[in-house]
């Protein structure tokens, strides 16, 4: 996905039909992008940056659970303890607003392993082996070339993107729940059990435009092929990165992994 979120299509659309039964235009998708990596780089290939991702994954874990235990949700000001499925507004906002603490700080803790595994994965476009050293060469070329902030490039706009997650998904969750669910309903607790899980998805939609700057502001201008043009200028902040791609409607790029449709009118090819 990172691949089609840097704008990397080496393979031609081929000619398919919408539900209507028209002929549209769609760009590899997952699958066959994953095979032309295999023809390409070898199976090896497709776990670029497999290493760092890992490790950021464990920090961020690591750091959630040292967090929740520096302060305890329990420790905060008192709300109703009531074992009730219609939680009280005021108690969903602290809930949220320590989800939010810890995910902001397991974010900042393991970003610069996330920065490490997109340069990663997107040396793949230009056959690059800037980043190919392992995890500590890596580091070490960043702080070099870049100081300490360049483990930090995207960071704003993926917390931005995980704050209004949690809050979005919390309160339209804890809103379904309160005033859509009907209690008399026999099945109103498996609803309720998976209303936050909809919303989930639903809202990722939302955020997914920080995601998409927060990965694209991860390798622009690093020396890299694909941070540089034709795929990118070299943006001066996320903001800039961000009015670029709202400018090119592209905010959405990389979205969908399976079916992607070229940006060409169905009408531009003949019709049988």
């Amino acid at each position: 996905r990172f691949l089609f979120q840097v704008g990397h299509e080496p393979l031609p659309p081929t000619i398919g039909r919408n539900v209507l039964g028209r002929k549209v235009l769609y760009l590899p998708g997952f699958f066959t992008y994953a095979r032309h990596i295999v023809e390409v780089d070898g199976k090896r290939g497709l776990f670029r940056g497999l290493t760092p991702r890992l490790i950021s994954s464990t920090l961020s874990t690591i750091t959630r659970g040292s967090v929740k235990k520096a302060f305890p949700l329990e420790d905060m000001e008192h709300v109703s303890n009531k074992d009730d499925v219609k939680t009280s507004l005021r108690k969903v906002v602290r809930e949220t607003s320590h989800e939010m603490m810890m995910q902001c700080v397991s974010r900042v803790v393991s970003h610069p392993l996330h920065v490490i595994s997109m340069r990663c994965m997107v040396q793949f476009v230009g056959r690059e082996v800037k980043y190919s050293s392992g995890v500590f060469s890596a580091i070490g070329r960043i702080f070099k070339e870049e100081g300490i902030l360049g483990f930090f490039v995207g960071l704003v706009p993926h917390i931005l993107g995980d704050v209004i997650f949690l809050w979005c998904c919390n309160l339209l969750a804890h809103f379904i729940n309160t005033y859509a669910v009907d209690d008399n309903f026999s099945q109103a607790s498996v609803i309720r059990s998976y209303t936050k899980f909809v919303m989930g998805i639903a809202v990722s939609m939302l955020t997914y435009p920080f995601l998409l700057v927060g990965d694209l502001m991860a390798v622009n201008n690093c020396g890299l092929r694909a941070g540089l043009p034709p795929y990118a200028p070299a943006f001066a902040s996320w903001i800039h990165c961000w009015r670029y791609l709202s400018a090119q409607g592209q905010l959405f790029r990389g979205s969908s992994l399976l079916f992607r449709r070229a940006p060409v009118p169905a009408a531009s090819f003949p019709i049988d």
